[in-house]
């Protein structure tokens, strides 16, 4: 498996974009089947060049984290990252988990401070850390991972300073040992350049800084996302799913049509590469990619 620092530093300087999927374990069985036996198969197809695989609030799926993070590289092949967090774990915690992420042969940490299980303020653990910086400085010194790092290019959440010191933390992360930044999701690309011009030009961010997009599927539940995540809908948007509703068909059409435009903008301003919140699911994302010219048609797959 390659080190994802590798991976975008072997990026032809005029060519195909860096493409990355990011996947979460899921509760049931059958959901697990579906994504190892067909929704990442499916996508395969479209040659990825890695993933990333979520950890629950608090490391509440850690093991299954783990474990799906192995079988997709043993059985697919593909480059995996495991998410990281602060939340609930001390130094020795973390320490004992690296281990075991090197045992595996994954050479790739997603290191983020993590949201508190059942929401709420995040607490330091005793023993642990405060920032994520810290988590990023701790792995690089445990060992030879290559360490990504979240961006928000409207801020963070939590972060009640605003988005340019929101901003300046990301600054840390990267001076601490951060190869790279994925993006929150977003919607208005304006908030992006924003963002990357700022960390490029004031504060000499030098990694490659990627967007994270997601392809709508459904009024009501992106409605949820923003809201946990602190994203924003533009008010056009914010029309057009008020007037597709509960008309989940027209949502998913809408918003991989919504998604190409987005990401057709991005890959113009000369992005390093997408980083596409899949959902799980393999055909929006098939389809947005088929859209850019980046899969054959005959890749895409059934919803």
């Amino acid at each position: 498996m390659q080190f994802i620092r590798d991976i975008y530093a072997g990026k032809p300087p005029s060519g195909r974009p860096i493409i990355s999927l990011e996947f979460f374990p899921p509760k049931t069985g059958e959901g697990e089947r579906s994504l190892l036996e067909k929704q990442i198969p499916a996508l395969l197809a479209a040659r990825p060049d890695f993933c990333s695989v979520t950890y629950g609030a608090g490391g509440s799926t850690r093991d299954k984290t783990l474990m799906l993070v192995d079988q997709i590289q043993r059985n697919h092949g593909l480059t995996a990252l495991a998410h990281l967090t602060c939340v609930n774990h001390t130094r020795e915690e973390v320490g004992a988990l690296l281990e075991k992420i090197h045992a595996l042969n994954c050479k790739n940490i997603l290191a983020l401070r993590g949201d508190p299980p059942g929401g709420g303020e995040f607490k330091p653990t005793a023993g642990g850390f405060e920032y994520s910086s810290q988590l990023v400085r701790f792995i690089r010194e445990k060992g030879d991972f290559s360490i990504g790092v979240a961006g928000f290019p409207e801020g963070h959440i939590a972060c009640a300073a605003g988005k340019q010191a929101d901003w300046e933390h990301l600054q840390a992360k990267v001076a601490a040992g951060a190869d790279y930044v994925l993006t929150q999701l977003f919607f208005d690309n304006a908030d992006f350049f924003e963002f990357r011009d700022y960390v490029t030009g004031k504060l000499g961010v030098r990694v490659p800084i990627v967007p994270g997009v997601i392809a709508i599927v459904s009024a009501t539940q992106i409605t949820k996302f923003t809201q946990l995540c602190g994203a924003k809908i533009p008010p056009a948007l914010r029309q057009k799913l008020d007037a597709i509703g509960a008309n989940d068909e027209a949502a998913l059409q809408f918003g991989i049509e919504y998604a190409t435009e987005q990401c057709d903008a991005l890959l113009r301003a000369g992005v390093p590469g997408l980083h596409f919140y899949t959902l799980n699911k393999a055909y929006s994302t098939l389809e947005v990619l088929t859209n850019l010219g980046l899969a054959a048609p005959e890749e895409r797959g059934s919803h």
